[in-house]
């Protein structure tokens, strides 16, 4: 269909954010003033306009989905892979069978578990061989990726899965993010991954970025890659390339304060020194950015990374999703940041989605460009800034109460931007969900079926440190979307 356009086009610098965590698409200001962007920032910001009632919606199938019906026996219909266009999502792995649940392969003989391969490496052998017979039935292969999220509950499951990793993808590993969390899906597992690849084409052969003068990184990833014109960039740390933090970043212990703290500076060094090295390498820059994750230690330093943030982004629209995370390749990390942007001179347009969310509900603005839409992080907070379900979910947690009410309220807020763009949720190519308590899921699993009955359900969901930042909150959300 096409594409959601009102006719004024709305320089970068029209756009007008919020900081310390409100910035939601409210905030965009009415007498935002149409500019023509420079030759060297992009293209300009467009305002997609809301449409709702008579909206025609892009039909569910035109995707292909690779689904089961009732996820290891229960009545959840699970999408584990989508093809959209030349895009394929795979969402939520972890080394389990998805219809019948624990894998002999990985269990391992019984009574003698640590016979064969060890445990850990088998789980990340598992993950990768099926996702290349995925996107092999798709037409495409692991070196057709272009970015792959994974979380762990330990060290030892990173170092077993980059084991893995080297020997099946062989001489490209896409950009990549890698987090410690609380714990993952399967309450046995160790290690989930969910993967971005393309099927190739023509113009969406994958050009590999390198830094100048950089080597790449151990765990052997690229820095950055170029597809079509899409640039994805890994998920980067206030480091050097020796592990050390970056210079200027490091607080020295004794010293109760002394201008920025540790965690103000390392974020400002992420963004500085990191993403906006590897977006110019790759041919674009911060104002073509798209999407972000950032994952922080500890949720006291949201209102720090949002603050900081706005400092670079408060005239660049760009989604953001911050998510408390557990730990990171150096103990001494603090935030780590991947991000999603447009080429330079790119055919596709960044357009703001107007949609009408709470303010308190989300960090940022929905973005769209050309087929993919964007959210920022979705919270589970009302228009009047509360969390539903806190009193009855504490006592009806027999019924997944709480996860529920949080999960219909945050579905709802992914469903008005579906309709923003004149889609429907059928078009949701991954549903990502941060929770303090994953076995909450439950109920956002019973929220999905209630209002979407039959639509597969394309999840990953992962255990997170609680609190998350709003009080009683049980999740964060992200959702990728297919708009034609």
């Amino acid at each position: 269909m096409p594409t959601l356009r009102i006719g004024a086009n709305v320089d970068r610098r029209g756009f007008v954010g919020k900081a310390a965590g409100l910035a939601g698409v409210m905030a965009l200001a009415p007498s935002l003033v149409a500019k023509g962007a420079s030759s060297d920032s992009g293209p300009p910001v467009r305002l997609a306009q809301n449409q709702s009632g008579s909206a025609r919606m892009t039909p569910a199938p035109s995707l292909e989905v690779k689904s089961v019906p009732r996820l290891v026996g229960s009545t959840t219909k699970y999408a584990y892979a989508i093809k959209a266009g030349n895009w394929i999502f795979l969402n939520g792995h972890e080394a389990f069978d998805f219809e019948t649940g624990l894998a002999p392969e990985v269990e391992g003989p019984r009574g003698y578990p640590l016979s064969g391969r060890p445990p850990l490496r088998r789980e990340a052998d598992y993950i990768l061989r099926r996702m290349r017979n995925i996107l092999k039935d798709f037409g495409s292969d692991l070196p057709n990726a272009v970015r792959v999220d994974q979380y762990y509950t330990m060290g030892p499951a990173v170092s077993a899965y980059h084991l893995a990793r080297f020997a099946d993808f062989e001489g490209y590993i896409p950009p990549s993010t890698s987090i410690i969390m609380e714990r993952c899906f399967c309450g046995r597992t160790n290690t989930h991954t969910s993967m971005i690849a393309v099927a190739p084409g023509s113009d969406w052969s994958i050009q590999k970025v390198t830094l100048p003068g950089q080597p790449i990184s151990a765990s052997g990833y690229s820095p950055a890659v170029v597809v079509n014109d899409f640039v994805f960039v890994a998920g980067n740390m206030a480091l050097q390339q020796n592990g050390a933090l970056g210079q200027g970043v490091e607080v020295r212990p004794t010293a109760r304060w002394g201008g920025q703290t540790a965690f103000r500076r390392q974020v400002h060094y992420v963004i500085k020194q990191a993403l906006e090295p590897s977006l110019q390498a790759a041919g674009s820059s911060l104002e073509q950015s798209l999407k972000a994750q950032a994952y922080i230690r500890g949720v006291e330093n949201f209102p720090d990374f949002m603050d900081v943030w706005q400092q670079y982004f408060h005239d660049i629209p760009c989604a953001i999703t911050p998510v408390p995370a557990k730990d990171y390749a150096s103990t001494e990390g603090m935030i780590e940041i991947n991000l999603v942007a447009l080429k330079n001179g790119s055919s596709r347009k960044k357009e703001v989605v107007n949609v009408d969310l709470p303010p308190l509900a989300t960090w940022g603005p929905c973005i769209r460009a050309g087929e993919l839409v964007f959210t920022s992080g979705l919270i589970a907070v009302d228009r009047d800034g509360t969390v539903p379900g806190i009193e009855n979910g504490a006592s009806f947690d027999a019924l997944s109460l709480a996860g529920q009410a949080q999960g219909s309220l945050v579905l709802s807020y992914a469903e008005s931007v579906c309709k923003a763009v004149g889609v429907s949720i059928g078009n949701v190519l991954r549903a990502q969900y941060f929770m303090s308590d994953v076995r909450d899921f439950a109920g956002v699993s019973a929220a999905w079926r209630d209002r979407f009955a039959d639509q597969a359900h394309p999840l990953a969901a992962i255990q997170v440190p609680s609190p998350l930042p709003a009080n009683g909150a049980r999740l964060i959300s992200d959702f990728w979307i297919y708009a034609p």
